[in-house]
């Protein structure tokens, strides 16, 4: 774990420029030893330290910020609350953490169920918000009541309930971005004309459409696009920047869609999961849902192994659960000898070799009694 900057020429260059850099923002900049080490590491094993630490009070900071990176060619490391476990808020460039002031809940339209948020509006915090309209924000993370709008954009974050509420990138709309070149730039569904459009702008703006324009278009790489990435069956499957389903999400797939919804172009579902490396998001309008049914229910099916208990996974999924979790027997013995876990195995029979907990959530509880009372016979039948 480096806990000192990787290149102490570069930094003594650029500090002796932070004075300056610091009277043009609104917001802060910390230079300091203790706010650099606090700022060194996320929830990972990684740790690298900063050159300096920037808490933006708003676009124009961010396009400062930007301009600044630029000119002294060092980089800008978005950050919301910390929680990512792959070091992906860590490098030895200016770390942006926008939870400080871009953190406000800008709209909430409730007839058309979106909301427009900065990237460092909490997720619980918002849920709460939403909650009296009847809506929510349906992608959810362990961290929800600390991880943030701009980190879950990044990561595409998904949850225990994927299986119904799909990931971040089935739920973004539209987002506010600053790009390299300090402009800011609008990403959103368009139709054909609209993207042409783009391409026509002289500046980076235009080359990005361009680019993407020349790849997807071509059929060779519409092909090796296809055959590389994940089934797109498999809903969580964050393996980098996301060709897969831009390509057949627009009019290059090589289908006739047309023009209309089912045909148009939106770059959000390649900056959904981009980590904050494409651009520099301020603005995001998400689709929100109608709160999930009251009522909810767990079966705790009790298998003899690992193995066994992915089979009958795949029995569950046929019956329409909202989540499916698999709690193997390492984690099992851990919580018998847990002085504060031990009173969570109440539903534990016997010594299982796994436990596949499938969670049923229905309109009402005789729905649930229903459905769960004929997976249980399918389990059964198949051993």
């Amino acid at each position: 774990m480096n806990t000192t900057n990787s290149n102490p020429v570069r930094l003594q260059e650029v500090r002796h420029e932070m004075a300056g850099l610091r009277k043009m923002l609104s917001g802060d900049l910390l230079t300091d030893k203790s706010s650099l080490l606090m700022y060194a590491t996320d929830a990972s094993v990684y740790r690298e330290l900063p050159l300096a630490v920037a808490r933006p009070a708003g676009t124009g900071d961010v396009r400062i910020l930007v301009a600044f990176a630029r000119n002294h060619h060092c980089s800008l490391i978005p950050r919301g609350a910390g929680t990512s476990l792959a070091g992906q808020v860590v490098g030895d460039g200016i770390v942006v953490d926008v939870s400080r002031y871009m953190n406000r809940i800008l709209e909430i339209d409730v007839k058309n169920r979106r909301v427009r948020v900065e990237p460092g509006v909490v997720l619980d915090e918002l849920n709460q918000r939403l909650e009296p309209e009847g809506l929510y924000f349906a992608p959810e993370t362990s961290t929800s009541n600390r991880c943030m709008i701009g980190g879950m954009i990044g990561n595409n974050s998904s949850g225990t309930h994927s299986l119904v509420c799909g990931t971040t990138r089935d739920h973004l709309v539209s987002v506010k971005a600053v790009l390299a070149d300090g402009k800011e730039a609008v990403f959103e569904r368009m139709d054909r004309a609209a993207f042409e459009k783009k391409c026509d702008s002289n500046d980076l703006e235009g080359d990005i459409y361009l680019n993407i324009k020349e790849i997807l278009a071509d059929p060779g790489y519409r092909e090796s696009i296809r055959s590389g990435y994940p089934d797109p069956s498999v809903i969580r499957r964050n393996t980098g920047y996301a060709l897969d389903v831009l390509l057949e999400d627009s009019f290059f797939s090589g289908e006739n869609k047309g023009s209309g919804e089912d045909g148009g172009f939106n770059f959000c579902s390649l900056i959904a999961g981009s980590e904050g490396t494409l651009a520099f998001l301020t603005e995001a309008t998400l689709d929100l849902s109608p709160l999930p049914p009251a009522e909810k229910a767990l079966l705790c099916m009790h298998c003899k192994t690992v193995k066994e208990a992915i089979r009958a996974n795949l029995v569950a999924l046929d019956f329409g659960p909202s989540a499916v979790e698999l709690v193997d027997k390492v984690v099992l013995d851990c919580t018998r000898e847990n002085i504060s876990q031990k009173k969570n195995r109440f539903f534990i029979e016997g010594d299982p070799g796994a436990i596949l907990i499938i969670e049923f959530a229905r309109g009402s509880r005789e729905e649930i009694e229903s459905v769960s009372g004929d997976l249980e016979k399918m389990m059964r039948s198949k051993g």
